[in-house]
């Protein structure tokens, strides 16, 4: 992928918002720019930064000019399972191989195309091209996800995640065989070094914690129930990566697949969160997908 590269030296750049330095270097307008930055395209230091970070002394800039990036999201009539749907938000089933929201080289059939046709209102808190996304899930994850249908309730329920309040459990088929019960995996992320488009454990990272407890032990595979303490790009697969047990599937991550997977085996099974109109709590659940039962069921044979 072609990057543009820039290195702040001059002083009189020092101080300077990354999207304005951007606009003025590339010839690309604020808007253009904005979605560069937001599509995680223009990294510095290596890392994704928002358009108002303020460009420091010795600052490394990488940026992708060239790939197109959709300046809004058009709808799109693709059916969707829709959970659970009021005046506020709505809790979505996604399935695997659907991607959140439009990206550089994928701006159609995406969720938020979908969203865009069936719901009458999505928050505009992220823009465009992610209206409604308070959180996302990877292309081949499935299962739950919480999308925002007004700028106030979007605030809310992004506040929940943040503090903690909301609860995210996953369920995740991993390779090999995990001899504890219960563990934590505790270890900063960051954007590879060696790959812009993957994720690895870094100490400089951004703190990311998973707690995992083990459901089943089949031949060569453990069955985890994943819960997000907190809730970066990749954490379940990179986490699990780390501590040698990759999720099956996960062939980014170097997850086995002798079951013929379209993606990894990793399903948002359960959501749990507070009404933002009323605070009532609620919970939400999901069925794991036929083709993450047929495994299993596969695995129950073999022991």
């Amino acid at each position: 992928m072609p990057f543009e590269v820039f290195e702040i030296i001059n002083q009189k750049d020092f101080g300077l918002r990354l999207d304005i330095f951007l606009s003025d270097k590339t010839g690309k307008t604020r808007s253009q720019i904005k979605n560069i930055i937001e599509n995680g395209k223009a990294l510095v230091n290596g890392k994704i930064v928002k358009c108002g970070y303020k460009l420091k002394q010795g600052d490394k800039l990488e940026v992708d000019t060239e790939t197109a990036v959709p300046l809004k999201a058009q709808p799109q009539n693709i059916e969707i399972d829709i959970v659970y749907e009021d005046d506020n938000f709505a809790v979505i089933d996604k399935p695997q191989g659907m991607v959140v929201h439009p990206a550089p080289g994928w701006n159609k059939d995406t969720l938020v195309n979908a969203l865009l046709y069936k719901l009458n209102s999505l928050s505009s808190v992220n823009g465009d091209i992610r209206p409604g996304i308070v959180h996302r899930l990877d292309k081949d994850t499935s299962g739950l996800i919480v999308i925002a249908k007004n700028d106030r309730a979007h605030a809310n329920l992004a506040k929940q995640i943040s503090e903690k309040s909301a609860s995210r459990i996953y369920i995740a088929l991993c390779d090999g065989v995990i001899k504890d019960d219960e563990f934590t995996v505790d270890k900063p992320l960051g954007r590879s070094f060696k790959d812009r488009k993957k994720i690895a454990v870094r100490g400089d990272g951004k703190k990311a914690v998973t707690h995992f407890k083990v459901l089943n032990r089949f031949k060569g595979y453990t069955l985890l129930e994943c819960r997000l303490e907190t809730g970066r790009t990749h954490q379940i697969r990179v986490h699990l990566k780390s501590v040698n047990h990759p999720v099956t599937g996960d062939s980014v991550y170097g997850g086995s697949n002798k079951f013929s997977l379209k993606g990894q085996l990793l399903h948002a099974c359960r959501l749990e969160l507070n009404n933002p109109e009323n605070g009532e709590r609620m919970v939400f659940t999901s069925e794991l997908p036929d083709y993450f039962n047929k495994v299993i069921e596969l695995l129950k044979k073999e022991a």
